[in-house]
């Protein structure tokens, strides 16, 4: 088995590493949505083999490891990265900074998700700070593609 066979998984694995790290608590609150910027990534590039069920199944690796109740983000991963594989001919065509925005939105959609859920099920309470993971997801997303379009061009994954 070659790394080809193995790229997408551990790219995805790395994500998930990177979302539960510890962190201090300052910097913590800017973390961006490491796994939904990957799995977006790839739904964009390859929709062929990225697409709902990856993000489903994901989604239900990140619910246990940040002991949130099941499905919550495994929904809400479902849900933007559907429309991004919806829509992927259309955003491949945008530039990067474009589709910065587009990310932009899809991780408020994906924190607004989230919370509207724990806000249903544990009766939390809006704050701003919640969206900050937006601004963070928009700034790494450019670095996040060229970085993961080197590695999908290098080994030729189609």
């Amino acid at each position: 088995m070659s790394l080809r066979t193995y790229a997408i998984p551990l790219s995805i694995l790395i994500a998930l590493v990177l979302q539960i790290t510890p962190m201090p608590s300052v910097v913590d609150l800017y973390r961006p949505d490491w796994v939904l910027l990957v799995l977006s990534y790839w739904a964009l590039a390859l929709p062929n083999r990225v697409s709902v069920g990856v993000a489903f199944i994901t989604g239900l690796i990140l619910d246990i490891l940040l002991g949130t109740s099941m499905g919550i983000h495994s929904f809400a991963m479902c849900l933007c990265i559907y429309i991004l594989a919806a829509n992927y001919q259309r955003l491949r065509n945008y530039s990067v900074w474009q589709q910065s925005t587009i990310i932009g939105i899809m991780s408020a959609l994906y924190n607004l998700v989230v919370f509207w859920f724990q806000h249903l099920l544990t009766d939390i309470y809006f704050l701003f700070e919640y969206l900050w993971p937006v601004a963070s997801s928009m700034i790494i997303w450019p670095w996040l593609f060229w970085l993961l379009r080197k590695i999908r061009r290098q080994l030729r994954l189609k």
